[in-house]
C-alpha cells in the first residue's frame, strides 16, 4: 500500500491508489476528480450564500414532497454538469429529480452510475449549520448507451465507491472504495483537497447518540426502553444531534457515536432514502469498522425497488447498532462481535 505523507493532495492519493491496481482504467479516478470539482464549487457558493442571494426557498417542492432551497437547485445542477461531459457516467440519480437523468447525446458515456443527495440537510442552510453532499457509485451491469434501473436497484454491497462532502467550518470530502475510509480537507487558499483523516475508524463501542428525540413517543417501545437505559448516569452517554444526516454521520465517524432515524407515524417506512443516503453511508460505516441496519437486517443487504425508496436507519459504532437491533427483536443482547439479528 502506498505511503501518503503530509500534504498529499486528493489527486495524488487517487493516482497512487490507481497504480496499486494494474487493471484500473482511470475512469473512477476521473469521476472522483469531477466530484471534487463540483464540491469545490458548492463549497464556495455555500460560504457566500448570503452575499450571492442563495439563502431561502426556491418556491417549489421536489419529488420527495420537500421544500426546495435555492442551494438545492444549484448543487444538483453543479454535480450533473460536472459529470455529464466527462465520459465516465451513463446515468445520474438525484434526490431532486423524479427519474434517472441520462447523459446528453453530445457527450460520451462511461460505465458508472452516480447517485446523490446533492445537498443533504438543506433546511439548515439559513442557520449556517453543517450540510453536505452524499453520493454512491455503481458500475453498470446493463448494456447499451443509457443505464437502466437494474444498474442501481442493487444491494449496497455492490457499490464500487461511496462518500460525502460536508460543508461546515471547513469542507471535508470523505471517500471509500470498500477498503479504508479517508478524509480530505479543502484548503481554499490553494483550491485543493489535502489528505487530513487517514484510515478513519469506528471503534466497537460508543457512548454518544444522535437522534430527534421529539419523535421518541412514536418509536417502538423497545427502542424507547433502550434509549432510556443509555441515559443512566453511570453509563455516561451523551446526546449530540446536528439535524442533518451528513453532519451527524461525519461527527460520529470522527468522534464515535450512533445515529438513529426510526420509523414514525408520519414516516412508517422510515424517512431516509436508501439509494443515495442510507446505502453510501452504510458502505462507509462498514469500511470503517462500524455497522448500519434498518432494525432487522444490514442496510447493505437490502435491495431498493424504487429510486427514492425510504428506510429506517441505525448507523455508527457496531456495539450500539447491535444492541438496537437486538432490542427491537425483543432479545436481551447479542453475543460478542455479532450485530445482525438472529434468524
Amino acid at each position: 500500500m502506498a505511503h501518503f505523507e503530509e500534504g498529499t493532495t486528493l489527486d495524488r492519493f487517487l493516482m497512487e491508489t490507481m497504480r496499486a491496481h494494474p487493471g484500473a482504467t482511470g475512469h473512477l479516478l476521473t469521476l472522483l476528480k469531477q466530484v471534487a470539482l463540483a464540491g469545490k464549487l458548492c463549497s464556495s457558493r455555500v460560504q457566500r450564500a448570503g452575499l450571492a442571494g442563495m439563502l431561502g426557498a426556491a418556491g417549489g417542492m421536489n419529488i420527495q414532497g420537500e421544500f426546495v432551497q435555492k442551494l438545492d437547485i444549484y448543487a444538483n445542477e453543479t454535480f450533473k454538469r460536472a459529470l455529464e461531459h466527462a465520459g465516465v457516467c451513463c446515468m445520474i440519480v438525484s434526490e431532486e429529480d423524479d427519474g434517472a437523468v441520462f447523459i446528453p447525446p453530445e457527450f460520451p458515456v462511461g460505465d458508472y452510475i452516480f447517485s446523490m443527495d446533492p445537498l443533504d440537510g438543506s433546511s439548515n442552510i439559513d442557520t449556517n449549520a453543517s450540510i453536505g453532499t452524499i453520493f454512491a457509485i455503481h458500475r453498470r451491469v446493463s448494456e447499451g448507451r443509457d443505464g437502466t434501473m437494474a444498474d442501481v436497484l442493487r444491494p449496497g454491497r455492490e457499490l464500487v465507491c461511496a462518500g460525502y462532502i460536508v460543508y461546515g467550518a471547513g469542507t471535508v470530502l470523505v471517500i471509500s472504495t470498500g477498503k479504508g475510509v479517508h478524509g480530505f480537507t479543502l484548503d481554499p487558499t490553494v483550491g485543493e483537497f489535502f489528505l487530513s483523516h487517514r484510515e478513519m475508524r469506528l471503534t466497537a463501542a460508543t457512548r454518544s447518540y444522535s437522534c430527534n428525540e421529539a419523535y421518541a413517543a412514536q418509536w417502538d417501545p423497545r427502542l424507547q426502553e433502550w434509549l432510556t437505559r443509555q441515559k443512566a448516569p453511570e453509563l455516561g452517554w451523551s446526546a449530540r444531534y446536528i439535524g442533518s444526516l451528513v453532519g451527524d454521520f461525519h461527527r460520529n465517524l470522527v468522534k464515535g457515536g450512533v445515529f438513529l432515524y426510526p420509523p414514525t407515524a408520519k414516516a412508517p417506512k422510515g424517512k431516509l432514502r436508501m439509494l443515495y443516503e442510507a446505502q453510501p453511508l452504510a458502505f462507509l460505516a462498514e469500511a470503517a469498522g462500524g455497522a448500519a441496519s434498518d432494525g432487522v437486517m444490514p442496510i447493505l443487504d437490502k435491495v431498493p425497488t424504487t429510486l427514492h425508496e425510504r428506510t429506517p436507519l441505525y448507523i455508527g459504532n457496531s456495539e450500539a447498532v447491535s444492541e438496537i437491533v437486538w432490542a427491537l427483536a425483543g432479545d436481551e443482547g447479542p453475543p460478542s462481535g455479532q450485530w445482525t439479528r438472529r434468524g
